[in-house]
């Protein structure tokens, strides 16, 4: 026999919605790094799907050194700043 009670369902309703007016959340130094070379990859594998072209960022992020992703790094810092400041602008 089995004791198990079915799972309550929780209605779309009583799940808060999110505010269409709430700050973008700061990007990754990686989300900065694709952004700049999505286009150059695309370029050189024009045959490639969307998740090929992510998996080829993804290792040419991983190749870069520390000195070649401080750029990419100061961005994101940047931007988190930004969201944190409009953040806090919002709540008061």
């Amino acid at each position: 026999m089995n004791t198990l009670m079915p799972k309550e369902k929780v209605s779309k309703s009583s799940k808060e919605k999110k505010n269409p007016n709430a700050p973008k959340r700061g990007l990754s130094a990686y989300m900065f790094f694709s952004q700049d070379n999505r286009a150059k990859v695309k370029e050189d594998n024009p045959e490639a799907s969307f998740g090929t072209i992510g998996k080829l960022l993804g290792e040419k992020w991983k190749g870069l050194s520390d000195q070649e992703k401080k750029p990419y790094l100061e961005k994101a810092e940047a931007d988190k700043k930004r969201y944190e400041k409009e953040k806090a602008a919002q709540n008061e």
